[in-house]
């Protein structure tokens, strides 16, 4: 079996569907739903997302295809909000347990054969650095999924894909304001929103603090709000190397904008491997975006064992592991208050080795997966 998966509006799919005519497709039907950072792909139903919409066995797809042709829209560096919402639901294809490989740490293979995938993007004027951008990005998650490059490929179209927000709503006139948007799905319980609240601590003048999750279905609504302030903190953690599909659907939408007015922003991400540098593609996808809206990048935080520093009180601690992290909140917090570029800021654990967190975080999944039922075999199942 061969598997495409694609983000072509009709029009375009009919240009090239018969060169496809036996393969497995996958595309967007508009009811696919964000990844939600539930980690049941790894503890309740290893393997398969716990979404039903459809889109929840691609992962299985992937690792019985012979073949696997990406089709995405060019947006950042990277894969389109729907390509990319395909891969953060398809995590599944790893294990939740860590290793070295090539001198980072990432997820225990689930299965024995490497992807063997053809990444191909589409866009407009695609610059040498564009090109660039994209192959360190397709690097980068095929690293982490133990996919096989079989080729990198761009196409020149005409303007695909983007999504308008249409202009502000009245009375949506730009403030000065700083909005923190946190940007997982989990919510309050997220560490992003951990993150956001010691920053916020931290910049002076009107805040507003914000939670992407409760605007589900009203992102006209949200991007409004958005366009009101004169500075955005984007808080997020790392999906599949990159942004999460969520945030990067807004992103693609306020590109959109009738009018965008001046904006600063910032970001705060962070991520469950110990490194990170890992994180250097999104806060990369970040700037690109600003720079492609006329937004002015005030630089980014990158945190690196995301889920530890997030645990408790720990990050009060600013002589513990967190110091390196608080640290940089502190930094970001004074350049957002002030109005200037910080530039990114990389925090790793101090005082904590790599080998040592590698343990813990390894240690920590069979509690999870106790409380579902399983043992630690089941969490090696094969779809």
């Amino acid at each position: 079996m061969k598997l495409l998966i694609h983000d072509l509006n009709e029009n375009e799919w009919k240009e090239i569907s018969a060169e496809y005519r036996d393969w497995e497709t996958v595309r967007d039907n508009g009811s696919i739903k964000p990844c939600v950072g539930c980690f049941g792909c790894w503890v309740k139903n290893p393997g398969e997302c716990v979404i039903k919409d459809g889109y929840e066995r691609v992962a299985a797809l992937m690792h019985r295809a012979e073949e696997i042709t990406v089709i995405s829209r060019y947006a950042y560096g990277g894969f389109s909000s729907f390509i990319k919402n395909v891969f953060d639901r398809s995590i599944g294809l790893v294990l939740p347990f860590f290793e070295i490989h090539e001198g980072e740490m990432h997820h225990k293979r689930r299965y024995e054969e490497d992807l063997p995938i053809r990444f191909i993007f589409r866009g407009t004027g695609l610059t040498d650095e564009d090109k660039e951008r994209a192959r360190q990005y397709v690097n980068a998650v095929c690293r982490n999924f133990r996919g096989n490059i079989l080729s990198i490929e761009f196409e020149e179209c005409s303007e695909p894909g983007r999504q308008d927000a249409g202009a502000l709503p009245a009375g949506g006139d730009q403030s000065e304001k700083t909005i923190l948007l946190n940007c997982s799905m989990r919510g309050n319980k997220a560490n992003s929103k951990k993150f956001l609240d010691i920053l916020s601590g931290q910049i002076s003048g009107e805040k507003e603090n914000i939670n992407l999750s409760s605007y589900v279905g009203r992102e006209s609504e949200l991007i409004g709000i958005l366009g009101s302030a004169s500075k955005l903190v984007f808080g997020m953690p790392l999906y599949v190397d990159g942004i999460p599909s969520q945030l990067l659907r807004i992103m693609e939408k306020m590109e959109g904008q009738q009018r965008k007015g001046n904006k600063t922003i910032y970001a705060v991400a962070n991520m469950g491997f110990y490194e990170s540098a890992q994180i250097k593609n999104l806060l990369g996808m970040v700037g690109a975006w600003c720079e492609k809206c006329g937004y002015v990048y005030g630089g980014g935080l990158a945190i690196g064992a995301g889920e530890m520093m997030g645990n408790g009180k720990l990050a009060e601690m600013p002589k513990g592991p967190a110091g390196n992290m608080i640290k940089g909140l502190e930094k970001l917090g004074n350049a957002v208050s002030e109005s200037r570029v910080a530039g990114d800021i990389y925090a790793d654990a101090s005082g904590f080795s790599r080998g040592m967190y590698m343990a813990c975080a390894n240690f920590s999944w069979m509690p999870q997966a106790r409380k579902n039922g399983l043992k630690k075999r089941d969490l090696f199942r094969r779809k």
